[in-house]
């Protein structure tokens, strides 16, 4: 529901009005716009008030400044501009106000009750002397507990509200606030209000910036740069980079906080050794800096660690296996399974259809031979359910593997508490991002031998880092490259156009044979758009019997624009799953059966950026999501972790796969026309993919091969880490 402001005529301006809410009409909870009805002393008609009203209670005694207004549709209704709020004083008032559903547990019986005990008496009884509600038959310790903290929260909440509008905030973000700090809410804002950008997520640096400076925080305060420099580190690790040159980053950082680069420098070499790291003239937030050594430790450790799998012949196992497996390697994949075999950490490294998964299956043949103790992980639920179908053996997402501890917010398997592994094999490893494999490896025993699997050449890791990349150029651990497309895969154009595409050629789009590889020219984006929309509703469920929602994915390059991510959803979610009844969020709508995606990490509810599910409930309170055998429970504050998910960006779909993609490819989208994106989009699609827009297009991504760079630390920390391993081992040996 909009405001009801838009087309009003403005009878007078400045009036005031006071009286009690006589009941809420509607509410929307995330930016606490309200249509209410206000009872007027001396009044017999009841006045409709709208306005910017958060927190506002039936009963509660108002005071209103602001405007008349006569809306087309629902006639003359008072605009509110400032609002104060008092207890209800008078019986009827109080009655109302505890029918609201402000106490939970409370409804229009026991509300009667209380008050015709209590009379006017009554909140000042629930404040400051609850113990006295015992005497209310049938109010129990569970419902008078409920009572006083609903009452204790609601007015904490409605402070901060009020304090945060004060200041220029979204009071949609006051319950989050309130949720981490409790009663100290206000105190805290006040104290370090940037600490709010770190410690409750939705509200960035500029949101804190904003409550900062309205508080009387300079542009050049020690705290804003200190804040500012964090935040724009963090923005470059969100772009992929863990560690940033110093000469480049200074420049961003003060054109971004719009104070002197000299400030900035000044305020870096201050943060060095408490917040910072620097090291040949790269900066990195401490965090990172420790995650990128921690990983050059650990698998050093893991590298050099005696194994608990016995030595075998491992050409005569390849051998054996393939009889075992009925199957024929090629040269380079028995290669493969003997260095896999041999090595004590090794990654495997091809495309689709070089048998990656071939060979996974032939160590894990051999391997459960030697010892039960095997583990299967990968970074997504989708990429893990994938691997349990591959080898039929149950996979882990990592997050699973590794245990969260709610108590403490990390994982409770590490370096006290390791994985009980002697193999553990980690598939779609170019998934896996800079802080992940650092948890990970920690966990992992200097027993266990490692197999990573991965396809370098599809777009990095969401989170920070280019690991599996920076692993391979460290040259510190084997590695076997597959390039060998086999038989079986040479018969899908989804491949060999993969392969095609990955090593600059055009892909073949013949249009006229039956094919899992289809392009459909179309020039604008509004004809691409208008193409796909009939695709995914008709053509593709007509023609392959796919579900327009469940079996088909719209993948695209970018977040905005006609053919972006936003509009294509919007229009996806109106033709594939109207309502009459959505819940809005954040100027988003959610409707029941939506296609969704978490777009955080969330460790209590157990769900993952990247995870796609569908809603399965909706209530005035937020919705419930189904993510294949799981439902999680989202209320109001958390459903910014959540977006559309029709369509969605390449790489947030990275690691999953999908029977049917679609995706726009128009020049519009020239920034990001890459040829590693335009590759792992077309490696998304199982059995079809088609691509929509202008040949043109295809050949801009084809033809750069510029890979965006990504400034980490981690290739140069394992290096460096051998060469201190391998000082430390010689003054061993010559001790002994």
């Amino acid at each position: 529901m909009r405001p009801f402001t838009a087309t009003a005529k403005i009878f007078s301006m400045d009036e005031e009005l006071t009286g009690y809410v006589d009941a809420i009409v509607y509410s929307q909870a995330e930016n606490g716009f309200t249509v209410a009805r206000l009872k007027e002393p001396k009044k017999k008609e009841l006045t409709a008030i709208v306005g910017y009203l958060p927190g506002l209670q039936a009963g509660e005694n108002v005071n209103l400044k602001g405007t008349w207004k006569t809306h087309p549709s629902h006639g003359r209704q008072f605009e509110v501009a400032e609002f104060t709020v008092e207890a209800p004083s008078d019986i009827l008032g109080i009655q109302k106000y505890l029918e609201s559903g402000l106490v939970k547990g409370i409804g229009p019986v026991y509300a009667k009750k209380i008050v015709d005990r209590f009379g006017s008496d009554t909140l000042e009884i629930i404040d400051k002397s609850p113990h006295r509600l015992y005497e209310i038959e049938g109010l129990g310790k569970k419902k008078v507990r409920q009572l006083k903290e609903s009452w204790n929260e609601q007015r904490s909440i409605r402070e901060v509200m009020i304090f945060l509008r004060a200041h220029g905030a979204s009071p949609g973000y006051a319950q989050k606030i309130y949720k981490q700090y409790g009663e100290e809410s206000i105190a805290k804002v006040k104290e370090n209000p940037y600490q709010l950008a770190k410690e409750v997520f939705g509200i960035g640096f500029k949101m804190a910036d904003s409550i900062a400076l309205k508080l009387g925080f300079a542009l050049h305060s020690p705290e804003r740069l200190a804040a500012g420099i964090e935040f724009v580190l963090w923005e470059l690790a969100n772009d992929g980079h863990t560690c940033y040159p110093l000469t480049d980053f200074a420049p961003i950082a003060a054109k971004m906080l719009e104070v002197d680069q000299e400030l900035i420098e000044k305020q870096v070499r201050a943060l060095i050794n408490t917040q910072l790291v620097e090291q040949d003239g790269k900066i990195w937030l401490k965090p990172y800096f420790a995650y990128e050594q921690g990983i050059a430790k650990d698998l050093l450790r893991l590298v050099h660690g005696r194994q608990a799998i016995r030595s075998i012949d491992a050409e005569k196992a390849a051998d054996w296996v393939q009889t075992q497996l009925s199957i024929q390697f090629a040269e380079q994949q028995k290669k493969a399974v003997i260095q896999a075999l041999t090595d004590k950490v090794h990654i495997i490294t091809g495309g689709p259809g070089t048998g990656k998964s071939t060979i996974t299956n032939a160590i894990l043949a051999i391997s459960q031979k030697l010892t039960s103790k095997i583990t299967l992980a990968a970074p997504t639920g989708r990429a893990a359910k994938r691997l349990t179908q591959i080898t039929h053996k149950l996979a882990f997402t990592i997050h699973s593997l590794l245990e969260m501890d709610f108590t403490t917010g990390g994982f409770k398997k590490g370096k006290d508490n390791p994985i009980d592994c002697d193999l553990i094999i980690l598939d779609e490893a170019s998934m896996i991002d800079t802080q992940l494999l650092y948890s990970l490896l920690r966990a992992i025993p200097a027993r266990s031998r490692v197999l990573i699997v991965g396809d370098i050449d599809q777009l990095p890791s969401v989170g920070a880092g280019t690991v599996l990349r920076d692993l391979i150029q460290s040259g510190q651990i084997g590695v076997t490259r597959l390039t060998e497309i086999f038989r079986q895969a040479k018969g899908s154009k989804i491949i060999t156009n993969a392969h095609r595409i990955n090593h600059g050629e055009f892909p073949e789009i013949n249009t006229h044979e039956r094919t899992d590889f289809h392009f459909i020219a179309a020039e604008t984006p509004e004809a691409i758009g208008q193409v796909i929309l009939q695709l995914v509703s008709q053509e593709i469920p007509r023609l392959w019997k796919y579900d327009p929602i469940d079996d088909i994915q719209v993948l695209s390059p970018m977040k905005r624009g006609l053919i972006g991510v936003e509009m294509l959803n919007d229009a996806l979610q109106n033709l594939l799953n109207p309502s009459t009844k959505p819940l809005f969020r954040a100027g988003r709508r959610f409707h029941l059966y939506d296609k969704v995606m978490q777009i955080k990490n969330n460790y209590d509810k157990n769900v993952y950026n990247g995870d796609i599910g569908r809603i399965s409930q909706v209530t005035d309170n937020g919705i419930m999501v189904r993510f294949d055998e799981k439902e999680v429970e989202y209320d109001l504050t958390d459903l910014d972790e959540l977006i559309l998910a029709y369509a969605t960006s390449v790489h947030k779909y990275q690691g999953s796969e999908c029977p049917c993609i679609v995706m726009p490819i128009h020049t519009s989208h020239f920034k990001l026309l890459q040829r590693n994106l335009l590759y792992t989009a077309v490696t998304r699609g199982k059995k079809q993919v088609y691509l929509v827009g202008m040949t043109k297009a295809i050949a801009i991504a084809i033809n750069n091969n510029q890979v965006q760079t990504r400034y980490t630390g981690l290739e140069k920390a394992i290096k460096e880490m051998a060469k201190t391993f391998q000082m430390d081992t010689h003054h061993q040996l010559e001790f002994a």
